[in-house]
């Protein structure tokens, strides 16, 4: 039976960790030892945040909809009720964008719901 040479799957291998570690600092964007460590935490944070930037932006959307809601003498939580009582289907994302593109739809649509000042 033959030995199998590995050094070619090796070097593919080490130079694509490399080739993602460009950037970082020191030895961590040279050496191969330190890169893959780097590269490693770096796909864990990845994986993570992905799911925390969906947790940030509904954040923010709920943020952006409570102020417009009070520029319109109602909180988040009575809009949200209302807008569901009435049937009236809008994801966050889209009452965000309107609260911040058109103020003047988003105080319609508080008056539609029944909730104006």
């Amino acid at each position: 039976m033959a030995r199998v040479k590995r050094g070619v799957t090796a070097r593919k291998r080490r130079k694509k960790v490399l080739k993602r570690a460009e950037g970082y600092y020191s030895s961590g964007s040279r050496s191969y030892i330190h890169a893959r460590e780097k590269n490693d935490r770096g796909m864990v944070f990845a994986y993570r945040d992905r799911k925390v930037k969906k947790r940030e932006f509904r954040a923010l959307w709920i943020q952006r909809i409570n102020a417009a809601a009070r520029l319109s003498g109602t909180t988040y939580s009575k809009l949200m009720n209302a807008l569901s009582t009435k049937g009236i289907e809008m994801d966050r994302k889209v009452l965000a964008d309107l609260a911040v593109t058109s103020p003047e739809g988003f105080a319609a649509l508080v008056k539609q719901v029944g909730l104006a000042a």
